[in-house]
């Protein structure tokens, strides 16, 4: 820590009691490192004492400083009794304050008079509003920014002297009031300040900073480098050259102190890194590098917060390490929860009848359980998830969920007031649960964030509805963040840029160094147009770029070793660009910078297809098997031998999942189901035309059946695409109807013998010597008899594929290996069965499918071009006996697709 050893040596060397200085920093971080400064050098009296400048200067105003909720309600009170037009409630009175307050707070900060700017900004509207016809409506936008610069003219005096009446003050109005008194203030004090590592500064703060150095009741040490000093193009200095021509520094005052570190040999090396999380993976290779395993002279500096958890991830080998930046308290899973919350709330205002899944399932997985309430949404979701029950009725959710520890917060509030009651009962008994410390912590911030919001809503008469509570909330929960402990002087530092001020190290990694990040770029959140701050020395995105860019150099003038990386792809709102200050170094320093580039080498988590050997316990799975096989087992194998391996072997089940919008195959089920119902009640029958067309005015009641069966939501299919899939489906059951009557009308006999005929204990024999056999099993859609010919039907979603056999003794061993052929496949099973069963015995059989896709061409029938049945089933006795080999394991299909 050069700079700050320097300031202890200069000091005791003035004084051996440090206790007579206050020293004046820009931050409390480098406070940890000058005590370690002063043991080293076996100081044994007194601490100096220490502030920040913003400290500093409340002592000075002597003002009770007001900020955040506190100051949105104070301020809305006072704006609803100005009755201004418009007359916003408090949800969008807080869509326009806090960015106008940081405007106010900046104008009382930079500029002369508060009021001076307000009015100008007034009379520019004014200016604009005359060059223009803007006619009477009051929503025109011109008029509208008139309007509103009128009001805060109005406004903001009313709410600068009702918070004065109170002592109360923002940053602003206590960078005014101090202001006033700084002179007197430097006149009257007996004490020594020493103002260290400042940049820039607010006039206040100059102006404290100038009338102590001239009553000789202060110091000041800067830290500048002659690289960025001495060349008026470098934005670095741009604030210490300024700092250096005050009349204070001269002959008998130096200007203290201008180092040449810059320029001293360096190891810099710029990573161009192909995603953003993919930074961190580099830092074991770069921490390799490192000479001294303790890490102690090394900071990891991230510029993007969202970073730290990836980067703790890869830091499992250090063994100490101090994290000095919070990680924000919106990116944890309860904080997620309490946003669904507030929303769920929100909706239920607008439909208090029934719960969307989507806002209810992230709350249930988020929020901390305990193991009774786990297993009631484990049984909740199972439910839901079964019936396919997208909006969720408010009594059935009771039916589901009542016993849950929340149940109360998932129901409609009877006010704002008592929801933020039963949210801190909440909090308080999840503490109580076996949760993990960082959770613990977000559950602890809540609380507290529910306890102040009700206590500063209490003494105001105003509504707040739930919509503005969520904004509050979430106000909060974007400028908070959870604070972590570690070892201050031991091991790696973790920290953010603005963290590092004061401090140096020999070893520096920054993570994200990409144009918008390091410097921010023009991203201010202001209604003060850019030439407007320039008038009246406001700052603006340039001053925070010069700033960014004093912080990048000075952290690497110092180090030996600097790490510089950045996200080269392109994504969201990241540009891929690289910080423009990682070009500057490049083109204009003197140090050689080595450029490397690193892929993303991530790879899918299999680059092989999987293959499975059949082992004992599976040839034993097998051989169980071998006593129900169906039609859709060889199908499943064929379009992939995993899929038959998870499912028939190992039993596996796919998980439901709600769908939105009907599947194919739901959707197949609905037309399928609804069949089956039409056709039950004809069974044993010789058609008539009357039997279809009474069938055909009978749809709807089928189709609903069908929904019952698929233990579906009636109202999920009222509207869009579902309602769209079910007059479809009604349109293809009409056209399977219609397609049976005109054969009927046509005088042909048509009698359906049976539906849904389950078949099974069907023998196939594999080898004729040993005997060794399967036994078929399944279910055929539709068997009739049309003309004497007994019809086996399939149905089908898809269209007709490869319907037409022609199977000899060249390829009768590999036909249906193909999954090409897999309806066929099925057809020639289902034949092969009924020719077994005795009761179809002597009638002639025909097989076909009917496809949903192409339902007015009836059933498409099996033929045989070359072989027969014979031939066909023992092509199918190839396929099983490859099932069963030992020899062939199952190795997966990978699909390949092509335009």
């Amino acid at each position: 820590m050069k700079f700050l050893n320097k300031i202890i040596h200069e000091l005791l060397a003035q004084n051996t009691d440090l206790s007579v200085f206050n020293i004046v920093i820009p931050g409390k971080r480098p406070i940890v490192f000058i005590r370690q400064i002063l043991e080293e050098n076996n100081y044994s009296g007194f601490l100096p004492n220490f502030y920040t400048i913003e400290e500093l200067i409340d002592r000075i105003a002597d003002k009770q400083p007001i900020q955040g909720i506190a100051l949105w309600l104070f301020a809305f009170d006072v704006y609803k009794s100005l009755n201004l037009i418009p007359n916003d409630n408090f949800s969008d009175f807080l869509k326009w304050f806090p960015t106008l307050q940081k405007d106010w707070d900046d104008i009382l900060k930079f500029s002369d008079s508060d009021e001076v700017v307000l009015q100008y900004m007034f009379d520019e509207e004014r200016i604009k509003e005359w060059a223009q016809n803007l006619g009477e409506d009051d929503d025109v936008p011109r008029k509208k920014f008139l309007n509103f610069w009128r009001n805060m003219n109005i406004f903001l005096p009313v709410l600068k002297k009702k918070l004065q009446e109170r002592n109360w003050a923002t940053s602003g109005m206590i960078h005014e009031t101090a202001k006033a008194k700084i002179n007197d203030f430097a006149k009257a004090t007996d004490q020594q300040f020493v103002f260290c590592g400042f940049n820039a500064f607010t006039p206040v703060e100059e102006k404290l900073v100038r009338s102590l150095l001239q009553w000789d009741k202060g110091q000041c040490f800067f830290q500048a480098d002659h690289y960025y000093f001495d060349d008026e193009r470098q934005e670095a200095g741009k604030f210490l050259r300024n700092h250096k021509l005050w009349k204070e520094f001269n002959d008998s005052r130096a200007f203290q102190w201008i180092e040449d570190d810059f320029n001293q040999p360096k190891n810099i090396k710029v990573y161009e890194v192909s995603g953003n999380v993919t930074q961190t993976k580099i830092l074991p290779e770069i921490f390799s590098e490192i000479e001294n395993k303790t890490y102690s002279n090394t900071a990891l500096v991230l510029l993007d917060e969202n970073l730290l958890p990836a980067s703790l991830d890869v830091m499992h080998g250090i063994d100490h390490l101090n994290i000095t930046m919070g990680f924000p308290l919106k990116n944890l899973s309860f904080s997620n929860a309490v946003k669904q919350l507030f929303y769920l709330q929100k909706q239920l205002e607008k439909n208090k009848y029934s719960y969307y899944y989507r806002d209810l399932f992230p709350i249930l997985e988020e929020l901390p359980k305990s193991p009774e309430d786990e297993q009631i949404i484990n049984q909740f979701k199972t439910r839901i998830e079964e019936r396919n029950i997208v909006y969720i009725s408010q009594k059935l959710l009771r039916e589901l969920l009542s016993g849950l520890s929340y149940f109360h917060l998932l129901q409609k509030a009877d006010s704002t007031g008592c929801y933020l009651d039963m949210l801190i009962d909440f909090c308080k008994k999840i503490k109580w649960l076996e949760i993990d410390d960082i959770q613990y912590e977000n559950v602890s911030h809540f609380e507290n964030a529910f306890r102040i919001i009700k206590n500063q809503v209490t003494p105001y008469d105003f509504e707040i509805k739930m919509e503005t509570l969520e904004i509050l909330i979430n106000q909060h929960i974007n400028s908070e963040s959870i604070d972590f402990q570690g070892e201050p002087l031991r091991g790696l530092q973790i920290m953010g840029l603005l963290e590092t001020r004061l401090l140096n190290f020999e070893n520096v990694i920054l993570l994200s160094v990409n144009e918008g990040k390091l410097p921010l770029g023009n991203s201010q959140n202001t209604y003060i147009p850019f030439d407007i701050r320039k008038f009246f020395d406001l700052h603006t995105f340039l001053e925070n770029d010069s700033i960014y860019a004093y912080h990048f150099y000075r952290l690497i003038q110092d180090a030996q070793n600097v790490h510089l990386l950045f996200n080269a792809l392109s994504s969201g709102v990241n540009s891929g660009e690289k910080s423009r200050f990682i070009t500057q170094i490049e083109m204009e320093s003197s140090h050689n910078i080595e450029h490397l580039i690193i892929e993303n080498s991530s790879e899918p988590i299999s680059s092989q297809p999987i293959e499975i050997n059949k082992t004992d316990i599976v040839l034993e799975r097998l051989e169980k098997w071998k006593e129900k096989v169906s039609a859709s087992h060889l199908t499943s194998y064929l379009y992939n031998p995993i899929d038959f391996y998870l499912s028939k072997i190992l039993n596996t089940s796919e998980t439901d999942e709600i769908e939105e919008e009907l599947s194919v195959k739901n959707y197949g089920n609905l037309v399928h189901y609804s069949l089956q119902e039409v056709y039950e009640v004809l069974k044993g029958k010789i058609l008539k035309e009357n039997d279809l067309i009474e069938s055909i005015k009978a749809i709807d009641q089928y189709i609903d059946i069908a929904i019952e069966k698929l233990k579906h939501q009636p109202e999920f299919y009222e509207k869009g695409m579902n309602f769209i899939h079910k007059a479809i489906a009604k349109k293809v059951i009409e056209s399977i109807l219609t397609y049976d009557l005109d054969l009927v009308k046509s005088g042909n006999k048509l009698e359906i013998i049976a539906i849904e005929r389950r078949f099974e204990n069907v023998d196939f024999y594999l080898d004729d010597i040993t005997k060794d056999k399967v036994s078929f099993f399944g279910f055929i859609d539709r068997i009739d008899r049309l003309n004497g010919t007994v019809r086996i039907i399939d149905y089908k979603t898809a269209k007709i594929k490869n319907l037409i056999v022609k199977i000899d003794a060249d390829n009768v061993d590999a036909y249906f290996h193909n999954s090409d052929r897999k309806q066929a496949l099925q057809l020639c099973i289902y034949q092969y069965v009924i020719q077994s069963l005795s009761e179809f015995w002597g009638f002639p059989v025909e097989t076909g499918i009917w496809s949903f896709a192409e339902a007015k061409k009836g059933v498409v029938s099996l033929q045989f071009e070359k072989g027969g049945i014979d031939e066909a089933m023992k092509s199918v006795r190839s396929l099983i006996l490859e099932i069963l080999n030992p020899e062939v394991s199952f190795k997966e299909n990978i699909k390949s697709f092509t335009n």
